[in-house]
């Protein structure tokens, strides 16, 4: 991974971006030796945000299972009924 100083990114915007576009490499933003921000490519971005969601997903309904909230087939097919029609 690239890693950028913020003063860097100031004079050379145009030029990191284009390298950020041409690599896909996300780089890490530094301010006073310290790690500040990530830029990251917006495909690669919406990809992330897609898969975090779905992986909320996934941990909401084992924690639902754990908690014992769930329907049988039969339960779940009465409920969606209004929606399957």
């Amino acid at each position: 991974m690239k890693v950028e100083l913020v003063t860097t990114l100031k004079r050379q915007a145009t030029k990191i971006l284009a390298d950020l576009h041409a690599t896909k490499e996300p780089i890490l933003i530094t301010e006073h030796g310290q790690p500040s921000a990530y830029l990251v490519d917006v495909e690669d971005y919406e990809f992330m945000q897609r898969r975090m969601a779905i992986l909320e997903g996934i941990a909401r309904g084992e924690k639902a299972v754990f908690e014992g909230r769930t329907l049988s087939q039969e339960q779940a097919r009465e409920k969606m009924q209004k929606w399957l029609k």
